[in-house]
């Protein structure tokens, strides 16, 4: 079982940065590829980023390549991704997600067991 809490999120204006925590409990969080969705009012909630149990390697959108950037840090159970040149379509809740089945490329929200309650991000001048 793994619990995981997001941190982070907030109103940020077009062209800033913001960087969301993902805290995770249990002894398995090395063993989970973690990944980042996003959700926006009406929209069907969408792949962000994912990395491998390592760290070493990253999948991302087409739309938030350049701009964000997933990594973890395995000796503090966290998983974090840094968001520049914020643009209003980044608007969404972001939440984190485990999955211990597949690998650092699954992009299908069906593939991941343990969800996040998700975090606010609000791009707006």
């Amino acid at each position: 079982q793994v619990q995981l809490v997001e941190s982070g999120g907030g109103l940020v204006q077009p062209g800033g940065s913001l960087r969301l925590s993902c805290a995770a409990s249990g002894r398995t969080f090395s063993s989970n590829v973690m990944g980042w969705f996003r959700q926006a009012p009406g929209k069907e909630r969408e792949f962000v980023a994912s990395i491998n149990r390592r760290g070493g390697t990253t999948y991302y959108l087409d739309s938030v390549k350049g701009r964000f950037t997933i990594s973890r840090d395995n000796a503090k159970n966290t998983v974090y991704l840094q968001m520049n040149s914020l643009k209003p379509e980044d608007t969404a809740v972001y939440s984190c997600a485990a999955t211990s089945r597949f690998g650092y490329g699954a992009t299908d929200k069906a593939a991941y067991d343990y969800w996040g309650q998700g975090t606010q991000v609000t791009v707006s001048s």
